[in-house]
């Protein structure tokens, strides 16, 4: 599927400042909620694929590379080190003797729920500081980037 009828003319002013300033922002903003983390040991890498397995359920090495955006050599090492820590587990693939499948263990889960707590409480905290107007275009802005995020 074809994107262009729906990008933005980066030719207009306006339109070239309001990517910027979104990219920025959402960098900046990124950045700052990285620091609200559970678990100093875990890298942010480590924390996007158990994020990935909460979200998608058990995958393969190869499918959660794909879904992160690394190579299969790295995602294996990734595995490794959260299987090492006792966050995920493998298992025998179903279907494919050659392959396994990566589940994310309950102590993930605990701790990605304590990790969610923490930032959306940061989150929120920084919301007060919001009139009612700006809260509730982020209400509305908040699908929009959520769609942005996973496209």
């Amino acid at each position: 599927m074809s994107y262009a009828k729906y990008m933005p003319d980066l030719s207009h002013a306006g339109n070239a400042a309001a990517v910027n300033s979104l990219r920025s922002a959402v960098m900046r903003l990124g950045r700052r909620l990285k620091h609200q983390r559970v678990d100093e040991s875990l890298s942010p890498t480590e924390m996007s694929v158990l994020g990935t397995l909460a979200r998608c359920g058990s995958a393969t090495p190869g499918e959660l590379a794909r879904k992160e955006h690394v190579q299969p050599p790295s995602m294996t090492r990734i595995v490794a080190l959260l299987e090492a820590k006792g966050l995920v587990r493998l298992e025998p693939h179903p279907g494919d003797r050659r392959q396994k499948v990566v589940s994310q263990t309950e102590t993930a889960e605990a701790m990605l729920e304590e990790s969610r707590r923490k930032r959306n409480a940061w989150l929120a905290g920084l919301a007060e500081g919001l009139d009612e107007d700006e809260w509730a275009k982020l209400r509305a802005a908040a699908p929009v980037l959520e769609k942005l995020a996973h496209l």
